[in-house]
């Protein structure tokens, strides 16, 4: 699996398919091949003829375990996803995230506008701006003794996921605590990419899409119908409004 240092932090990838290129960025106690590999998106995508980059993020995956929640600053990880464009040499991609995936990709859309061609915020509305989605519980699920120790219900539910998943849980403990930043409608309104808000109708975390997409410039905005925030992620609606996006985008 290729891999690349920002800033002395090792970060793996995947690069699959040939194209226009396109970033995945995954979402909390996920990886890149759970988030978009198993769902499909990665096939979806190569064979419309993309060229499809997927990272782990820090933390995550097979990436570097860092346990100071400092280290997971929103706009520091958004730098890795900056990195990774620059170390393979594209002047701009097209960058999708999903839940923890669309807050970096927000950011790196604000805080370096040059890298990304356009933006696809997946499982994340409302709350970038009005709270932070995930409750901060998570990581005191994270860090109890052991599953059966968990009593609430989304700490239970993710727990779960991050042993299913066979995550680090003190470096997923420290990037809860450390990337729960916002964004402002002022800074919303800077982005010039053309953007696509897709969240379930079912969603409870990630707060609706149309209120965010109402802060930035010419976004869309997608209600995939009958998805929570889990299952909305490999969605058919989901991945048809993407690849109907990325056909019309300049």
């Amino acid at each position: 699996m290729p891999s690349f240092s920002n800033a002395s932090v090792e970060i793996a990838f995947l690069d699959e398919g040939q194209g226009e290129p396109i970033v995945l960025v995954h979402g909390f106690a996920s990886n890149k091949e759970a988030n978009w590999v198993r769902p499909g998106w990665v096939m979806t995508l190569t064979r419309t003829g993309r060229r499809v980059i997927a990272l782990d993020l820090r933390g995550h995956g097979e990436s570097a375990k860092l346990y100071d929640p400092a280290a997971y600053h929103s706009s520091i990880m958004a730098s890795d996803v900056r990195a990774l464009i620059d170390h393979l040499g594209f002047a701009r991609a097209d960058v999708m995230g999903y839940s923890l995936g669309s807050r970096i990709t927000a950011f790196l859309a604000t805080a370096h506008p040059g890298h990304v061609r356009s933006a696809v915020l997946g499982g994340l509305g409302s709350r970038l701006v009005e709270g932070v989605g995930l409750p901060g519980n998570i990581a005191d699920a994270l860090e109890a003794p052991s599953l059966a120790d968990v009593t609430d219900p989304v700490g239970y539910q993710f727990r779960a996921f991050a042993e299913h998943t066979k995550s680090d849980l003190r470096a997923l403990a420290a990037c809860m605590r450390g990337s729960r930043q916002t964004l402002s409608p002022a800074e919303l309104s800077r982005i010039a990419a053309p953007v696509l808000v897709a969240v379930g109708s079912d969603d409870g975390i990630a707060g609706a899409p149309e209120p965010l997409a109402a802060l930035i410039p010419g976004a869309q905005a997608l209600s995939i119908p009958g998805r929570d925030h889990m299952l909305a992620v490999g969605d058919r609606v989901f991945k048809s409004a993407v690849i109907e996006f990325l056909g019309k985008r300049p």
